[in-house]
């Protein structure tokens, strides 16, 4: 049995990822294997994670996977380890619009039977923090709220008439920090700024983040209250079983580096589980596609920040051209879209689809219920998935003739490109929560 901790907080901005991230590395300098996960589709949080603890960072999204799914991938991705650290996203009640608690925190901690410790930014507020905790803690009781962290707590003064207050609620202080902005992440227009583009200053950000959880949290407490959850009994998740070798060893190139730093690591375990061979390049690097590329994964990132640099690699604009128009399967999401594209704000990309993309002030940014409209690489027509959206861009015309998928939310349209072996469309899919999608893309590469 993993012990574990979901950390939650009562809304976004209290100080999640910086408590998170800081316990992780925190108990993994103490020589634990830490387990780190995130709740929800995000993808920059992980890779902080993974910096903390040496480990993938692993998504629990309950929309795109399922809530049966929950605590087998838990179990698959903590496989081994001492303790897991959860990372829940924005407050804890919170979830997919208009489906209840579905996908919210509290739900995953139910799932994992996990104990929460909620994170509260104590900046503006003394006595009253007791009544803010006391609701927490009493709107469902499933969720069992064992412990609080009292973030940007201003004087030990402060302090005191917090603890004060707390005493009479009934959940126990695992912490306290000081307000410290040289703990602070760079933010841009879609949350942090990815590890991968800032590595000397992320990993000197994930130290004084161990630092400040060391100095001011009750490590033993922590670890008590983790060890105490109760077994899980859920079977482990294995991609082997839900996506069988569909023969050969075809070599899928997945585009990685600065610019496409967004994957959920089950989708590339999938992929090498259906007989692929995994092999990641960088396209603001290197020149040519890995050698024997069959198939091609563009996923999600911040191409926009770097256009000039992938216009400038002209040798492998043209590679990836030249494999689209063979009929090679390609699969691009969002970033891998705009990449696709003719061009980005006016700069050339790699003109296998007739569309332009731009910069937008709009943030496009949800849930979203999908279902293929035709055949492609991924998915036969009719097939149903569910996945996310979020950018600051459009694409022009934002469907193909053939168009990738049909869109319920928040309006009905489609979207997206289906032409020869290329699928392209904004929308991120877990693969784990359609598992045939990986052995039929290996398939077409095969």
């Amino acid at each position: 049995m993993v012990a574990r901790l979901v950390i939650a907080a009562p809304s976004s901005g209290a100080g999640k990822t910086t408590v998170a991230t800081g316990l992780m590395a925190a108990f993994a300098s103490r020589g634990l294997a830490v387990s780190p996960h995130k709740v929800g589709p995000d993808y920059i949080d992980p890779g902080y994670h993974a910096l903390a603890t040496g480990r993938p960072g692993r998504n629990l999204d309950a929309y795109m996977c399922g809530t049966e799914l929950i605590a087998p991938l838990f179990a698959h991705g903590s496989r081994g380890c001492d303790l897991a650290v959860v990372e829940g996203v924005m407050g804890l009640y919170d979830g997919a619009a208009g489906q209840g608690e579905l996908a919210s925190t509290a739900q995953v901690a139910k799932l994992l039977r996990a104990p929460v410790v909620l994170v509260v930014d104590a900046s503006s507020q003394s006595r009253s923090v007791a009544a803010l905790v006391h609701g927490f803690a009493s709107w469902d009781p499933e969720v069992r709220l064992g412990g609080v962290i009292l973030n940007k707590v201003a004087s030990d003064r402060h302090e005191t008439l917090l603890r004060e207050a707390l005493e009479e609620s009934g959940v126990p202080v695992l912490g306290v920090l000081r307000r410290a902005p040289a703990v602070a992440t760079p933010s841009r227009h879609l949350g942090l700024i990815p590890v991968a583009e800032r590595q000397a200053q992320a990993v000197e950000a994930v130290a004084a983040q161990a630092e400040q959880v060391l100095a001011g949290c009750d490590l033993e407490g922590l670890l008590a209250l983790a060890r105490s959850a109760p077994p899980l009994t859920a079977a482990e998740w294995s991609p082997s079983a839900v996506a069988p070798p569909a023969g050969g060893r075809p070599v899928v190139a997945v585009a990685g580096g600065a610019a496409f730093t967004f994957s959920y690591a089950e989708n590339a375990e999938l992929l090498t589980a259906a007989g692929a061979e995994v092999v990641t390049f960088d396209p603001l690097r290197d020149e040519v596609l890995p050698e024997g590329t069959r198939g091609l994964v563009v996923g999600g990132g911040f191409p926009e920040m770097y256009a000039a640099e992938l216009a400038a690699n002209e040798p492998l604009r043209k590679a990836v051209a030249e494999l689209a128009a063979s009929g090679a399967p390609v699969a691009a999401e969002c970033a891998g879209l705009l990449y696709l594209a003719r061009s980005l704000d006016g700069t050339p990309m790699c003109g296998v689809l007739d569309a332009d993309a731009r910069m937008s002030e709009r943030l496009t940014l949800g849930y979203r219920d999908a279902v293929a409209v035709g055949d492609s690489v991924l998915a036969a027509a009719g097939t149903r998935v569910r996945g996310h959206e979020f950018h600051r861009t459009v694409i022009e015309p934002g469907a193909g003739a053939s168009a990738a998928w049909g869109l319920r939310q928040p309006e009905p349209r489609v979207e997206g490109f289906v032409r020869g072996g290329v699928h392209a469309s904004y929308v991120h899919t877990h693969w784990a929560g359609a598992p045939g999608i990986a052995a039929r893309f290996v398939g077409h590469c095969a």
